[in-house]
């Protein structure tokens, strides 16, 4: 998506924000967010077939938004997982989310932002967010990339919502082919979107790891496979990065 640099500005060099509002709003029609939309479409069949009401999946998309972590919640209650094994597993899964806040909020941050709108939009940083913010930062002016991230943030949020609300109703109508291919667009998008965006080979042996633990693990302890096969593969992965580091050093 271009970004025309004096269209969301007045003629007298203000920023528009409205305007940039709504350029950050065209980025739904941009490859990674239509992606997300159709992962959702596949997460409401997803949580429809686990047994959540319309409320609760609906409620969990508006208040959680990263995919991942509905994942892991809607996989726990499957796997009839406990409470306090189910809360460390989502949270795992959303930490890996803070050093992604810490390294874009800098970016948003313009002279008249406040602290307010800084944690405001802290919440819809995710790997689709993130995605289009890098790719695009450096076309907005500094003092327009909070607005312009905003409208982005809040569109595609509230398109996927509602997408799955109505998904949802309409799931139990699909023929099962239908269903099964809408709900395998969620791990491939999973999977293809973390993938792009780990910038560090051990980020790519840890997501091996978990593909070959993660269903050993289900076979041998259900009830905490998510948990064991995210904390061993992650564990492994960074020994194995330390390693490698230690070796380059000293030759």
């Amino acid at each position: 998506m271009n970004i025309p640099p004096d269209e969301p500005i007045h003629s007298n060099g203000e920023i528009n924000k409205f305007n940039w509002f709504l350029t950050g709003a065209r980025g739904l029609f941009s490859i990674p967010a239509l992606i997300l939309m159709s992962s959702f479409v596949g997460f409401a069949g997803f949580a429809r077939e686990a047994g959540f009401s319309l409320g609760e999946t609906v409620f969990m998309v508006g208040t959680i938004w990263a995919l991942p972590s509905h994942l892991v919640l809607v996989g726990s209650v499957i796997a009839d997982a406990s409470v306090l094994t189910t809360l460390i597993a989502v949270l795992l899964a959303s930490v890996r989310l803070m050093p992604m806040v810490m390294a874009q909020l800098p970016l948003l941050k313009g002279k008249n932002t406040s602290r307010g709108t800084m944690l405001f939009l802290s919440h819809f940083i995710a790997i689709t967010s993130w995605v289009f913010l890098q790719e695009r930062y450096k076309q907005v002016p500094q003092d327009a990339r909070a607005v312009f991230f905003a409208g982005f943030a809040i569109t595609i949020s509230t398109v996927c919502t509602v997408l799955v609300g109505i998904t949802y109703v309409l799931a139990g109508t699909f023929p099962p082919i239908l269903a099964a291919a809408l709900f395998f667009l969620t791990p491939v998008y999973f999977l293809t979107s973390i993938w792009r965006a780990a910038y560090l080979i051990s980020d790519k042996w840890a997501m091996g790891f978990g593909l070959v633990l993660g269903p050993l693990f289900h076979l041998i302890v259900p009830e905490v496979d998510i948990l064991l096969a995210g904390g061993i593969g992650g564990f492994a992965a960074y020994a194995i990065h330390r390693m490698v580091l230690k070796r380059q050093k000293a030759s």
